[in-house]
């Protein structure tokens, strides 16, 4: 239960970072920075996963090569 309402009081926070000041009267008004972050960090992130997947991939075709060389003795 501490979790569900510790979870919760950060999600509140961080909607309130991002909310903008003038529009509503509070809020820090940080949602052009959080933007600019993500902007940043989606081709890095997309990198990561592209690498992942990549050695995955390569992972999973060894070991059906192994499971052939199995099969054949």
């Amino acid at each position: 239960m501490k979790a569900v309402i510790f979870g919760l009081l950060v999600i509140a926070a961080a909607v309130f970072a991002v909310l903008p000041k003038e529009i509503l009267g509070f809020g820090l008004g940080w949602g052009d920075d959080v933007l600019t972050f993500l902007r940043g960090a989606a081709p890095v992130l997309a990198i990561l996963v592209g690498l992942v997947a990549l050695f995955i991939g390569i992972a999973d075709m060894k070991d059906r090569a192994e499971a052939r060389k199995e099969e054949k003795e």
